[in-house]
C-alpha cells in the first residue's frame, strides 16, 4: 500500500485484489444495473488521455445533498474530476451527468461522519480509527486527506 505522509496528498493505492477482483465485480454489477447499497460507477475523462475512466463509488445523500467521498485520498479519479469538471454516474443503461464541486475542509465533518457510518465495513480501514462517534475536531484533522465533492 502506498501512503504519503502529507494529509493533503494522502493516497492509499488499491492492492491487486481490489483492482483486479473487487472493483471489476462492482463495475460489472453496475453495468448490469445492480447497485449494492447505492453504489454506482463513476465515469470521468482522463486528464491526459481524454478517455473515459471508471471506478465504483458510493454516493452519499445527506440533508438533501449528494456527495462523493474519496476514502483512499487524492486518487486518480479525484485528479481527473479536478481537471475535467464534469462526470457521470452510471448504473446499467442509466447515465446521470453530474457536476462535482469540491468542498472546503471546514464543511467535511458531518459528511465524513455519515460516510463512515454507512460504509464502515467497506471503507473503515482507510479512516485510521475515525468512526461515526469521532468529534468534529478529529474529523477536521483528517479532512485534508479525504476529498469530498458535492454533486450539482
Amino acid at each position: 500500500m502506498n501512503t504519503t505522509s502529507q494529509p493533503s496528498s494522502r493516497y492509499l493505492e488499491p492492492g491487486w485484489f481490489t483492482r483486479n477482483v473487487f472493483n471489476r465485480i462492482m463495475q460489472g454489477l453496475a453495468r448490469l444495473g445492480v447497485s449494492l447499497r447505492g453504489s454506482r460507477q463513476l465515469a470521468v475523462r482522463g486528464r491526459t488521455s481524454g478517455e473515459w475512466r471508471t471506478v465504483p463509488v458510493n454516493p452519499l445523500e445527506l440533508d438533501g445533498q449528494r456527495y462523493l467521498v474519496a476514502p483512499r485520498g487524492h486518487t486518480q479519479w479525484v485528479k481527473n474530476v479536478r481537471a475535467g469538471g464534469d462526470a457521470e454516474l452510471r448504473l446499467g443503461k442509466r447515465v446521470e451527468e453530474i457536476h462535482p464541486v469540491e468542498i472546503p475542509d471546514a464543511e467535511k465533518p458531518p459528511i465524513l461522519r455519515e460516510y463512515v457510518r454507512r460504509w464502515k465495513a467497506e471503507v473503515g480501514q482507510f479512516f485510521d480509527g475515525i468512526d461515526a462517534s469521532s468529534t468534529d475536531e478529529e474529523l477536521l484533522a483528517i479532512a485534508p486527506g479525504f476529498p469530498v465533492f458535492r454533486l450539482a
